[in-house]
């Protein structure tokens, strides 16, 4: 279920203090944890490292990525490929 349009997009207080004080591409990547952060399009053109649970995955905010969460663009599984004996020797 999605968030009331009444409420509007959820964005984190902090996330959006640190974008008012930059301009867009500016600098080091915005450091977030704040993985539940929806992306505005006051956000495009941002790049954000973004905390996967072990390290910071760095993501460069474009148009269509407006309206998705920031934690959908850092995986926080390693696909490690499928396949046993018979994969390892192919």
């Amino acid at each position: 279920m999605s968030r009331s349009l009444k409420k509007g997009p959820y964005v984190h207080p902090k996330l959006l203090k640190k974008i008012s004080a930059r301009k867009p591409g500016e600098g080091a990547p915005i450091k977030t944890w704040a993985r539940s952060s929806t992306i505005t399009p006051e956000m495009v053109g941002f790049v954000f490292a973004v905390h996967n649970g072990k390290d910071f995955i760095t993501v460069r905010v474009l148009e269509n990525m407006v309206g998705h969460k920031l934690g959908e663009f850092s995986p926080t599984r390693k696909f490690n490929r499928h396949g046993g004996k018979a994969q390892k020797t192919a």
